[in-house]
């Protein structure tokens, strides 16, 4: 009986690992690609590559951009200072 039940496992195991697929790594966001993208809107609006239309939820983006990056600045600048120096 415990042969019977062991393979069951291993066989529920095996069916397991092949329903779900290797997960790959979620891809990377970091701050400095956040503080790029404010930049690129900026540049991109001082050189009228938006139409008139588009404006409006062109900045109401870039204002919650910069909303989230002024918010972390302290943040990050505190966890900085408060790094141990080696």
């Amino acid at each position: 009986m415990s042969e019977q039940t062991e393979v069951q496992a291993t066989e529920t195991v095996a069916t397991t690992a092949e329903a779900t697929p290797a997960q790959a790594p979620a891809p990377d966001l970091t701050v400095n690609d956040l503080q790029a993208l404010r930049t690129i809107i900026d540049v991109a609006s001082q050189r009228g590559t938006f139409k008139a239309g588009e404006l409006a939820s062109v900045g109401q983006v870039y204002n919650r951009l910069e909303a989230f990056l002024n918010h972390i600045a302290p943040a990050k600048t505190e966890g900085a200072a408060e790094a141990p120096k080696q």
